[in-house]
């Protein structure tokens, strides 16, 4: 089902994502961030499907088959970076940043930063153009201690 979207994806000059494989790229990075440290549970979940819901109007329903879809295209997809890349071309900066807000909403919202999480934020958000402060401030607006 996703052999055209991931062949498209790891072209070497990938044509800019529609907005359907835009939001499907998005959604899976959320999962690849929820997984990287080896635990995807519930809280995790909810928090992207809410995310999603709320990013892109969803009823309940269209959202739990993005975020299934996402799930499975998550665990096909080859790396990070292509995921990052073509959401860097599809998203303009502003927005951008949103999306690193909610990835950090997604690593905080088990109570802890674990390493894992932190190094794939630090490597997401460097790839999307997000700055160290800016991703710094984006932590801080989820975590909701920002000044």
């Amino acid at each position: 089902m996703f052999a055209d979207f991931l062949n498209r994806l790891i072209a070497p000059q990938p044509d800019p994502l529609d907005d359907g494989d835009a939001r499907l790229a998005l959604s899976a990075l959320l999962v690849r961030v929820a997984r990287s440290d080896g635990i995807y549970d519930k809280a995790e979940r909810a928090m992207i499907a809410r995310i999603l819901s709320q990013r892109y109007a969803l009823s309940v329903p269209e959202c739990e088959a993005l975020l299934q879809d996402a799930e499975t295209l998550e665990t096909q997809a080859p790396d990070t970076v292509r995921f990052t890349r073509a959401i860097k071309e599809a998203i303009p900066y502003e927005n951008r940043l949103a999306v690193v807000e909610e990835l950090w909403k997604v690593v905080l919202v088990d109570g802890e930063r674990e390493a894992e999480e932190d190094a794939v934020l630090r490597l997401v958000s460097n790839l999307l153009g997000i700055s160290d402060p800016d991703s710094a401030r984006a932590r801080q607006t989820a975590q909701g201690t920002a000044p």
